[in-house]
């Protein structure tokens, strides 16, 4: 093996153990955590970031070991990144309507939050007089 075959083996082996031990921490936070909302950060974040690294290895690996190079991991990582947040985001906008009700009252996790919006308008958009 040469010498850039033996630094890209150690970079892999980094990368595989740096993704493995993220999307361990990312299951860990969406099984333990108590609440929907932190429970929300173990895929978005930590498993993302796991995954992540294991295709980044992946595009180290077929280049420097068959000397072909595709463009699959790279979309693949492309697709991540943009749809983890976005549903994420989605979740967590489902789960703060579903725990509004009129009073102000829902979750325990929720207290304090407003009462939402009256008439047509919804809580995360904007009314007819162009006000929230």
């Amino acid at each position: 093996m040469t010498g850039v075959a033996v630094l890209a083996d150690a970079l892999i082996a980094g990368l595989l153990l740096m993704g493995g031990a993220f999307a361990l921490i990312g299951s860990w936070g969406l099984a333990k955590l108590p609440v929907l909302m932190s429970r929300l950060h173990g895929p978005t974040k930590a498993t993302t970031l796991g995954v992540g690294s294991c295709l980044m290895a992946s595009m180290i690996y077929f280049p420097v070991h068959s000397g072909t190079w595709t463009a699959h991991e790279l979309l693949i990582t492309l697709f991540l990144f943009l749809t983890a947040p976005i549903s994420a985001n989605l979740i967590a906008k489902a789960y703060l309507h579903g725990c509004r009700t009129e009073e102000g009252k829902g979750a325990p996790e929720m207290e304090g939050m407003p009462a939402p919006p009256s008439g047509e308008a919804d809580w995360a958009t904007f009314g007819h007089d162009g006000e929230r």
